[in-house]
């Protein structure tokens, strides 16, 4: 028999833990190869883990609502066959603050001696990670108990520390004598957030925002209070597009047994225009601007329930019009199936949402941090226009589309927003008709 630890594995890009959600597993079951152990959720989307290992799990290593570090054991597994056992690790049960949002890793004395100061007062759990996080801003319990959390059974999670310190001291309270630390973040005023109270008569129903809410909800707002928002508008003649596709779209499903969609071309004219201008394929850490190689374009994508997804289609650069429109329609399913891995949903350079799915005619869309740009195209609708022929100017009947390209303003210009929003347009109205599928 040999001892054998759990890994939890990477799960994207930015994605450097995770909180334990349930274990599918007890001490002293057995666990076949691939078979899931643990289910978890990062602030970008839940996933199970399956084991690396066949054997019986002899140790969990943490608990529900725990949180784990990427590369970190969460369990052990006892397997057949020879060899020494492997000694383990013990795990520090109050893990070492992670400098992120420049809040400063806690004193290794200060964390041993301050941690058992945070002691539950009632039966709301805390994990290591946010005692830890308490301790190192000066947070008693008391204060704990008034945070509202988006976790599991309202349980506070890291993300909920962020947005409370962030936002710590701007009303008032009674307990309150610690001045927080100042985080390099855009500075909030307090009369735009203070909540307005709204009487109940008995008329109205009140429902709690579900964990993907309250998430998209911090996401959104941050965006809103990160970058400076500004909005382009293009009108692109998408007629030859829909002769093509119209054409070609049946022996291509028959072929392929899955639909061509206007999606993967909207995202093939963004690809092409990136090339043209990369500065919009950035994003932005503090005074820095990264230049992304690489174009992974984001594809906001409802869900049943009504909210918002954002899976990624990689190195979009190197693939064609059947590889882009093959990965559309797998993440698209996938999502709305709720299969999507965290990887799935990471990378992204710049992202693309079609309100156009929803008759509407164009909108105006958040940027989704740390990217620079999000391009929203509207329905495509028949329309009268005026168009420039040999023989003077006719009025023909086309299909139009609006393209609008959100930006900010603190790294691209209006010249850059413009120009690239309208060269999506150009690619758009020059497809190639001739193209086969």
């Amino acid at each position: 028999m040999s001892r054998v630890e759990l890994i939890m594995p990477k799960m994207g890009e930015s994605v450097s833990e995770a909180t334990i959600i349930s274990w599918s597993k007890e001490v002293g079951e057995m666990i076949e190869m691939d078979e899931t152990i643990v289910e978890i959720a990062t602030d970008k989307v839940d996933s199970e883990v399956p084991s690396t290992h066949e054997g019986k799990l002899v140790e969990k290593l943490f608990q529900n609502d725990d949180v784990v570090q990427v590369g970190q054991p969460f369990a052990i597994v006892e397997t057949e066959g020879g060899g020494e056992e492997k000694p383990t690790e013990k795990v520090n049960e109050t893990p070492q603050i992670v400098k992120e949002n420049n809040i400063a890793k806690a004193p290794e004395v200060v964390e041993t001696a301050s941690v058992a100061t945070i002691k539950n007062s009632g039966d709301r759990f805390y994990s290591p990670l946010v005692k830890s996080m308490a301790v190192a801003e000066g947070i008693q319990m008391s204060e704990m108990e008034s945070i509202p959390g988006t976790g599991k059974d309202n349980r506070v999670t890291k993300s909920d520390m962020n947005s409370y310190i962030k936002t710590r001291g701007t009303t008032p309270a009674a307990t309150q004598t610690i001045t927080p630390i100042k985080l390099n973040k855009p500075k909030v005023d307090a009369t735009k957030h203070t909540p307005t109270p709204i009487a109940n008569t008995g008329d109205t129903e009140i429902i709690e925002m579900d964990r993907m809410r309250k998430l998209i909800s911090t996401h959104m707002t941050m965006s809103k209070q990160t970058s400076a928002h500004i909005t382009s508008f293009v009108e692109a003649d998408m007629t030859n597009i829909v002769n093509w596709r119209n054409k070609v779209k049946e022996g291509f499903k028959q072929r392929e047994g899955q639909n061509i969609t206007f999606t993967p071309i909207i995202i093939q004219a963004m690809s092409q225009a990136v090339k043209d201008f990369p500065m919009i394929n950035v994003s932005v850490e503090g005074t820095n601007i990264h230049i992304h190689k690489n174009v992974n374009i984001g594809m906001a994508a409802a869900l049943p329930d009504g909210n918002l997804i954002v899976p990624v289609i990689k190195e979009c650069q190197n693939k064609n019009l059947i590889g882009i429109t093959k990965a559309v329609n797998d993440l698209a399913t996938r999502a709305r199936g709720g299969k999507l891995k965290p990887d799935d949903i990471a990378g992204g350079t710049i992202t693309m949402t079609n309100v156009g799915t929803f008759g509407n005619l164009m909108g105006t869309p958040i940027i989704n941090q740390p990217q620079v740009a999000i391009m929203a195209c509207g329905v495509i609708k028949k329309k009268a226009v005026v168009m420039e022929t040999e023989i003077g100017d006719v009025i023909a009947i086309r299909h139009m589309m609006f393209l609008s390209l959100s930006y900010d303003h603190r790294v691209v210009d209006g010249a850059l927003g413009g120009q690239f929003v309208r060269k999506v347009a150009d690619y758009l109205e020059g497809f190639d008709t001739t193209l086969t599928v």
